[in-house]
């Protein structure tokens, strides 16, 4: 009855290090590359400049007249102006 009470210390210390490498796996497959894309969308709003033609997160296409540090305000066609917050900027054309 001791030694199996023994025995069983060594499947504490296995379950442990399988659950590090989960994390480890989950971190460089789904956690890194979500931060990394983060950036880049950051790095590309904050490089916006007027003239760019860019795409909201909504679909629409539109050219950059001006930005300030939370807004940017875009030339839909047809004489409209429209202003969006600047994290709904999806890409740049």
């Amino acid at each position: 009855m001791i030694l199996l009470q023994a025995g069983g210390g060594g499947g504490n210390m296995s379950f442990l290090i399988m659950m590090v490498g989960m994390f480890a796996v989950m971190y460089f497959f789904m956690i890194r590359p979500q931060q990394k894309k983060q950036k880049d969308q950051q790095k590309m709003v904050e490089e916006l400049k007027p003239g760019d033609d860019v795409v909201t997160a909504g679909g629409l296409h539109g050219k950059v007249l001006s930005k300030d540090d939370a807004t940017v305000t875009i030339s839909a066609g047809g004489g409209a102006k429209l202003t969006f917050e600047k994290f709904a900027i999806s890409k740049k054309v």
